[in-house]
């Protein structure tokens, strides 16, 4: 297969290049390590140049996978070339060897594409001096291909015009014996070996003549019509130079495929492109493109579907040969067999027809040895005895003494006398016969042989007639299935979020996050719109979360609740086991640049106003699979994932939250997990300590109440940041929210008293391991040991507010706040900063926190980011053109559907509720690979899967399959359960 350019390709290519010239670079990127692109642009004219090391230089209109990262050598050519217009692009000499010149004067350089050998790309300036190299290297003892060292232009070849008749005299003179003329003439010419096979063709000459031979090439007969021929070949390559070429042609071959029917199928395969239809090439099969660039383009661009196809013929022609070796090994068995009893009949019919003349020489061997005759001694005896002519012993050929047997040589007396035409033909054979039974029982032994060989025979044929039916049905099925996977490889299409983590949520919006650093910055530089939510868990190292909204409504609190979990889920709280918050702010209070005298790390940003916090949530993903649905169908599924619009989307309440724990809990497995239970169990104790709270004194209430008053108050001239303060009336209990001005520095204390609500779960959940120890009730025996009498002055109180109900308490709890306010607040202000320090010293110890808050005076205007974000025609676009793209995945497959391709997806369990194929993963000790597999296996084991599912899911490689898993995990579900029943 050709895969580099030859000089005629590279004479083609820049002759048709020309229109480049004048182009401006807009853009250059890396393929691979030897592999670059160039993007040009001309007024609305936008094209794309591809450069390959040693390989080829084309236009290409196909969108190649560029890499993530520039490389040094991307951007060394993106500093010099960005923005330089194209002012020439030629060859060097008649070299494989092709220059662009990118600006001129002083400010040109060179861009040097070496297309022999392993190839290089050099960057020069304008006096070709090198300033940078893709593969630098010395070749020889002078030139060196290295920075700051000159570009040799003179060593490329210049001329190309053909020998005269001396020179190719002397050419042909120094072939060697066996040699054929194009192995002779291609080192010595730079025309390329398809142009000399072409002009030898057209000149009644062949380039597998041999040289010097009589029905070959013959210096004295033939040198006129090779001088003719390479003339033409020069002639060739000059009306290249000045004239484009029409047409582009891809040389193809025909590869047979086995089928299982046995009928003939082909698959045509790329071999060369060419800029004509050369003369060895007429009778093959080809494709007529317009031009050299566009066929150049598509045969390099179908190598890689070319690969998998030849991979599957190549399996193919695997299958069909097993069955081959089957059917080969049951007719060599039931050969033999047929040979063993037509053997086995000729011999017992001899030992018939000269049964005296064998019973004489049994009984003379008999004899011999019953008079105790030594084995050498009796075959001494045979031989003098057939030297006498004796006919007995004429016919003993070998004596087997040790197994008590001797051969003879048996031929059939009766064979001159037989006129009819027998079955059988009684050539003379070698015989063994047994001593210790007669002539007749020898001749039944072999008759008895042959039966029991016919009986094998026929259970041979039949039992084989099974083993091929069945090894057919095997290949067949493999032959199917290799079809389907090749034809799902061919379909899969990557989508760029899946280089991330992501998912969709429950009401259709793409939520993607970094798997490290790196990607979390990238998120960020890239893909961060306006309109767009970032979400990170309350952890340090978590990954960076962004909910794709930009163009559309606010993303519903289902969507941020489901955000939020997989940022908790990506972190160290997965393998911690640990329920921690998470919290979200909009697309422009995300900042790359830092306060003075600061730096930020890869992966790390500024966070400037408000967070908006959101409840934690159980560690509880789901893993399925998501299918590409054919165009036409896409309709059929349109409101499978439907928006939910909320009346603030920007205020998640608490209230919200527990709706999507509640939710959760519905759709919960059979059999719920460790998790449930204990946070179940958490809850119940904090209903337990928060009652002995209220009752133990309205002056702690009231205290801690006046403290939050007096510090709103004294940091209101230094703040304006906004704070929603949150107030519980634990009489009714209901939330009630307000809007405070607070220094960032003190906006995470209201956050905590959030979460101390008896009926929500709060802070005080740490791994699960210690849940059982409950911090809280610990607390409380503190503050019974501190002050003497407490216990006592707790059940005076008890007995004395027996009588009173909730209202009561309430109004009594406002009328001691107003009289006490003054008085308590400083005691309020220790006592709330004692707690937050235990509370403190309780969490699990962490590394310096990578995001960052500051403050701001301004606090950005939700509903107004999402009106910029909406407001822009081209979002708008990009965010209809999401949906469309959204559309087109679905989890909930129907039997009608022609699916494509199967995606993998790990998202929060809740998002996953209706969904055809799911498990649970929970924090666990399985590892992913592992958890992975069983779970497909259970999908494949589903009854309601179709044989298109099945075959999708098996197409799934392994290793994409749990790349997404957050960590080692546990599986529940229903069919899990019952599969284990």
């Amino acid at each position: 297969m050709k895969t580099r350019f030859n000089t005629y390709d590279i004479i083609c290519m820049v002759a048709e290049l020309q229109r480049l010239v004048g182009m401006r670079v807009n853009q250059v990127y890396d393929i691979d390590n030897k592999t670059y692109v160039i993007r040009f642009q001309r007024s609305e004219e936008k094209v794309v140049l591809l450069l390959e090391s040693g390989n080829r230089f084309h236009t290409t209109q196909f969108e190649w996978p560029k890499n993530v990262a520039p490389s040094g050598f991307t951007m060394k050519l993106r500093k010099h070339l960005k923005n330089k217009r194209l002012e020439s692009i030629s060859q060097l000499g008649v070299d494989r060897i092709v220059a662009l010149q990118f600006g001129s004067g002083e400010a040109a350089y060179h861009v040097v594409l070496e297309l022999y050998d392993r190839g290089n790309i050099v960057l020069a300036d304008y006096e070709w001096t090198i300033l940078n190299v893709l593969r630098p290297h010395v070749e020889g003892d002078k030139i060196r291909f290295a920075v700051k060292e000159k570009y040799p232009l003179d060593r490329a070849k210049t001329d190309y015009s053909a020998p005269d008749e001396e020179t190719l005299k002397e050419i042909l003179s120094k072939s060697k014996p066996g040699d054929n003329l194009k192995k002779t003439l291609n080192p010595n010419l730079e025309f390329g070996a398809a142009v000399i096979d072409h002009v030898l063709l057209e000149n009644g000459l062949s380039g597998n003549m041999k040289v010097n031979k009589e029905q070959g090439f013959l210096v004295d007969r033939d040198l006129h019509k090779l001088l003719k021929a390479l003339k033409q070949a020069e002639e060739m390559l000059d009306n290249a130079k000045n004239t484009v070429a029409k047409q582009g042609y891809i040389i193809q071959r025909r590869e047979e495929r086995p089928a299982a029917e046995g009928e003939a199928k082909f698959l045509l395969t790329n071999q060369e492109f060419h800029p004509e239809l050369f003369a060895q090439y007429n009778n093959q099969p080809f494709v007529q493109l317009d031009t050299f660039d566009r066929a150049v383009d598509e045969f390099f661009s179908a190598l890689e579907g070319q690969k998998i196809d030849m991979k599957t013929v190549q399996m193919e022609r695997e299958a069909m040969k097993k069955l081959q070796n089957v059917r080969k090994d049951h007719d060599k068995r039931v050969t033999e067999l047929s040979r063993v009893q037509l053997d086995d009949r000729r011999k017992a019919e001899l030992i018939s027809r000269n049964e005296e003349l064998v019973e004489h020489a049994r009984i003379a061997v008999q004899t011999a040895l019953a008079n105790q005759m030594s084995w050498d001694n009796i075959d001494l005896l045979i031989k003098t005895a057939q030297e006498n002519k004796d006919p007995i012993a004429c016919i003993i050929k070998h004596l087997k003494l040790n197994t008590n047997h001797i051969t003879l040589l048996l031929s059939d007396p009766y064979d001159d006398e037989s006129d009819d035409g027998e079955e059988l033909d009684l050539k003379p054979m070698l015989v063994d016969i047994d001593l210790s039974l007669t002539a007749f029982a020898n001749a039944r032994r072999y008759y008895d042989q042959k039966r029991n060989a016919a009986k094998k025979q026929q259970k041979t044929i039949e039992s084989a007639d099974k083993a091929l039916k069945s090894a057919e049905r095997k290949t067949k099925q493999t032959l199917k299935e290799v079809q389907t996977i090749s034809s799902i490889s061919k379909a899969r299409k990557t989508y760029w979020f899946e280089k991330f983590y992501w998912f969709i949520s429950s009401d259709n919006y793409l939520v993607i996050a970094g798997r490290d650093q790196q990607q979390n910055e990238l998120l960020v530089k890239r893909h961060l719109r306006a309109g767009d939510l970032y979400v990170h868990a309350d952890l340090s190292g978590a990954s960076s979360v962004l909910v794709k909204a930009a163009g559309r409504a606010p993303p519903p609190p289902r969507t941020l609740a489901e955000a939020g979990q997989a940022a908790v889920g990506y972190s160290v709280a997965w393998e911690a086991k640990v329920l921690t918050r998470a919290w979200w702010v909009q697309a422009q209070q995300v900042s790359k640049s830092a306060p003075t005298g600061e730096y930020l790390s890869t992966g790390s940003f500024m966070i400037r106003g408000k967070k908006n916090y959101l409840l934690p949530d159980q560690l509880q993903f789901g893993f399925s699979f998501m299918f590409r649905l054919e165009d036409s169908c896409i309709e059929r599924h349109r409101d499978e994932r439907k928006v939910i619009l909320a009346d603030e989307a920007s205020d998640v309440t608490s209230d919200v939250t527990q709706d999507q724990d509640e939710e959760i809990i519905v759709s919960d497995d059979d059999e719920p997990s460790d998790e449930d239970k204990k946070v179940d169990r958490l809850e119940s104790i904090t209903e337990e300590t928060t009652q002995i709270k209220i009752e133990d004194a309205p002056e702690k209430e009231t205290a801690s109440r006046e403290e939050t008053a007096d510090v709103e108050s004294s940091d209101d001239s230094d703040s304006g940041v906004l704070h929603t303060h949150i107030k519980v009336d634990h009489g009714t209990g209901e939330v009630h929210t307000e809007s405070k001005t607070r220094t960032i520095s003190e906006m995470s204390d209201p956050s905590e008293d959030k979460f101390s609500f008896p009926a929500l779960p709060n802070k005080s959940k740490k791994p699960q391991k210690k849940e059982k120890k409950v911090p809280e009730p610990k607390k409380e025996e503190k503050k019974e040991t501190l002050k003497r009498g407490q216990r006592g002055k707790l059940k005076k109180m008890q007995k004395k507010y027996k009588n009173q109900d909730d209202e009561d308490r309430a109004l009594m709890m406002d009328m001691l706040q107003s009289s006490k306010e003054s008085k308590e607040s400083k005691k309020a202000q220790k006592s709330a900063a004692k707690p937050s320090k235990s509370k403190s010293a309780a969490r699990i110890p962490q590394p310096a926190p990578l995001l960052l808050e500051a403050d701001s005076e301004d606090d950005p205007d939700p509903d107004q980011v999402g009106g910029a974000g909406g407001a822009g025609g081209v979002e708008a676009e990009a965010a209809e053109a999401e949906v469309a793209l959204l559309a087109q995945l679905t989890g909930c497959p129907h039997a009608e559907d022609e699916l494509l391709f199967a995606v993998p997806v790990v998202a929060p369990y809740s998002a996953l509720v209706n969904y055809k194929y799911k498990v649970k993963l929970t924090p666990g000790t399985s590892k992913r690979g592992k958890a992975a597999k069983t779970a497909v296996q259970v999908f494949l084991r589903d009854k309601t899967s179709s044989a298109r599912e099945k075959d999708l899911l098996k197409a799934v490689k392994e290793e994409n399959i749990a790349r997404n898993f957050p960590g080692k995990v546990k599986l529940s579900a229903p069919q899990l359960h019952k599969h284990k029943k």
